[in-house]
């Protein structure tokens, strides 16, 4: 098993378990990115997006670009969460300035019954990405691996790319739920099995995204989507080398069913912007010495077009909506992660992020100064 330097660092994984920290960790969903131009150079060289996604070291070079421009508590695996379909044989392809694409789609019983776990050798890529990112961090914030959730995952497997109205995944999903179902179930168990690997090759959290499941109706979310997520989640390593690994999930447009999401197996739930934190604290966080879940996020991306000032007020206003986070040291309390409410936007001016992210940590140790 390959060796890593010791966590230097450790206040987001200490968040994700709850536990009292400082300051509130901060880290940006897309933190590796377009708006940075060391990415683009990067990007340029590696030619294309998988170019680089598949590529260790450039990945690797990626993954790190925010930690030397911020201080940020936590580093992100440069990947896409659509690499387990593209395993899967279905010949992912990204053009430039425009979003992924498959080759195949996956809309009648005969590509149904095709699917099929893929073999992880296939997604080497990633888990060479991890071990090489983990090292190069050198101990200096902990690792986040990902994946795309299930229902996300056949959303841009039945679609075949990005939409606007879900109307190939839906009408599929209504008309034959069996055919659903099954992709489903061959996406949970593929995204079980690569989030594991990943942890064995150095992740030390990971985090599911269902970018999508918020566009499901009540009731269908929870046949489709939730109930796919607590698969996964059913098969996850909680532990590795002696660590604990903190499971986070994030459904966009997920606050309605928040309640019901406090009852999965994870440490950490993440919230949109249209999600008020204090609510979801009182919903979700659970009481000091109880159990509950963390939370993260959640300031609307698009803050970051504001000044500088204007960026450092939302998240203080954000900070507060959470409330005192919980200082006991001796116990767990509710416990807030701050990140956006979604991915960063291409167009954002990089100097305003640096303003977020010194506001988070100056306000949230004011806070916990506050008797």
């Amino acid at each position: 098993m390959t060796s890593f330097a010791p966590l230097q660092n450790d206040t987001f994984l200490r968040a994700c378990l709850r536990q009292a920290t400082d300051h509130t960790p901060i880290w940006l969903m897309r933190q590796a990115g377009r708006y940075l131009p060391e990415y683009c150079a990067t990007r340029a060289k590696a030619g294309s997006f998988m170019g680089l996604a598949t590529h260790v070291d450039y990945a690797t070079e990626v993954t790190l670009q925010p930690l030397e421009r911020y201080p940020l508590d936590a580093a992100i695996l440069f990947s896409d969460i659509l690499t387990v379909p593209d395993a899967m044989g279905l010949g992912l392809s990204f053009a430039q300035g425009e979003g992924p694409k498959f080759a195949k789609n996956v809309r009648d019983e005969a590509a149904v019954a095709q699917l099929a776990v893929p073999d992880m050798d296939k997604l080497r890529y990633v888990f060479d990405a991890v071990t090489s990112i983990r090292k190069a961090l050198n101990g200096r914030v902990p690792l986040i691996g990902f994946s795309g959730s299930p229902w996300t995952l056949a959303c841009y497997m039945v679609e075949g790319a990005g939409s606007d109205d879900y109307r190939q995944v839906k009408s599929l999903m209504y008309s034959r739920p069996d055919l659903m179902h099954r992709i489903l179930e061959v996406n949970a168990d593929a995204v079980a099995l690569y989030l594991n690997t990943q942890i064995e090759a150095g992740a030390q959290a990971v985090m599911i995204f269902d970018s999508w499941g918020g566009v499901l109706a009540d009731g269908a979310f929870q046949e489709f989507s939730l109930a796919y997520t607590r698969r996964v989640l059913a098969q996850l390593k909680t532990e590795h080398a002696g660590a604990r690994i903190p499971r986070i999930v994030f459904t966009k447009g997920g606050g309605l069913w928040l309640s019901e999401m406090g009852e999965l197996d994870c440490e950490v739930l993440g919230l949109d912007w249209t999600m008020n934190l204090g609510k979801a604290r009182a919903l979700v966080g659970g009481q000091v010495g109880g159990p509950g879940k963390a939370l993260q996020g959640n300031i609307d991306p698009n803050v970051l077009f504001a000044p500088p000032e204007k960026v450092a007020e939302q998240a203080r206003r954000v900070l507060d909506s959470f409330g005192r986070p919980h200082t006991d040291a001796s116990t767990t309390g509710p416990t807030h992660i701050f990140n956006l409410g979604h991915g960063i936007s291409q167009y954002t001016p990089p100097e305003h992020v640096a303003a977020l992210v010194e506001a988070v940590h100056s306000h949230s140790r004011a806070l916990r100064r506050v008797a």
